[in-house]
């Protein structure tokens, strides 16, 4: 896993980001990633190939939030968000990681560990879940 901001385009970053965000928000999203010394965008290769991004930011000193998780539509299902969350935690030693998602992702969050909350309908229409894994 490396930074993406510096081994992927702009391009192959925007186009994963993407899959996290909107097309809308992603360019807007790597810029900040780029800017940040804060947060941080790691690309993740399976081969020489590029397959997912996952992008961080400490909110405490031993606090991770991740703020976007995606991997590309043909490598879904291989493994590979795990081992980008086993990465960043091997890189990064947070005592814990939080996320916050959807329905649509709770099931993944859940299956690596993560404990999750429902945050109710934090918009209109949209149930949202607060996920935790503590080391």
């Amino acid at each position: 896993m490396e930074d993406a901001t510096g081994r992927m385009s702009r391009e192959e970053a925007v186009q994963l980001l993407a899959y996290a965000t909107s097309v809308e928000h992603a360019a807007n999203e790597y810029d900040e990633y780029a800017a940040s010394e804060t947060m941080e965008l790691y690309g993740f290769a399976d081969r020489e190939r590029v397959v997912g991004c996952i992008g961080a930011a400490f909110i405490q000193p031993s606090e991770l939030k991740i703020r976007h998780i995606a991997v590309l539509p043909s490598a879904r299902g291989k493994g590979y968000g795990k081992k980008m969350v086993e990465a960043i935690q091997e890189k990064l030693h947070p005592h814990s990681i939080i996320a916050e998602t959807d329905r649509e992702a709770v099931g993944f969050y859940r299956s690596i560990g993560f404990n999750v909350t429902s945050l109710g309908e934090k918009y209109p229409g949209v149930e949202r879940f607060y996920c935790q894994l503590v080391k």
